[in-house]
């Protein structure tokens, strides 16, 4: 089983991306993290935010793993505790199927796309930067692994 988190955007920041291969690179053999960019659509062209929205999926759907779960990084998700992460973890592994976890870019994630979701999930309330997401999103799946493991990364 693999998490793959597909991503609309690139060229992040050194820290992002040190940050994330950092958390990507602690998880075990048999649950590794990939990252997938994908292209933004250029907001300079005069399309509409559901338009660009449009095209990115076009450009997520190409990286989705076939017969995988697809999750929806959205607002409007739900929204877990760490502990709770950690049993979804333990669902996903049980059913081995790969898990992708979609972050959309400036506008968000395309509607249709969503809803051919098996679901959507909240990380904050807060608005974060897409950079910030990765790693955020990084260290949880870390951190919900090390809750299954037993290993002393959590202390609840």
């Amino acid at each position: 089983m693999k998490l793959i988190i597909i991503a609309v955007g690139h060229r992040m920041p050194g820290w992002v991306d040190e940050a994330f291969a950092d958390y990507a690179k602690r998880m075990p053999p048999d649950l590794p993290i990939e990252l997938r960019e994908v292209r933004p659509e250029p907001r300079t062209t005069g399309k509409t935010a559901a338009q660009m929205q449009a095209l990115e999926a076009r450009r997520i759907e190409a990286v989705l793993p076939a017969g995988g779960r697809w999750l929806a990084l959205d607002e409007r998700g739900r929204d877990l505790t760490t502990m709770d992460l950690s049993k979804q973890m333990r669902q996903w592994r049980d059913n081995g199927q790969d898990v992708a976890l979609l972050i959309g870019g400036p506008d968000g994630l395309d509607a249709d796309l969503k809803r051919r979701c098996h679901g959507m999930l909240r990380l904050s309330s807060l608005t974060l930067p897409h950079g910030m997401v990765r790693v955020l999103l990084a260290e949880q799946l870390y951190r919900g692994w090390s809750i299954l493991a037993n290993h002393p990364y959590h202390r609840a």
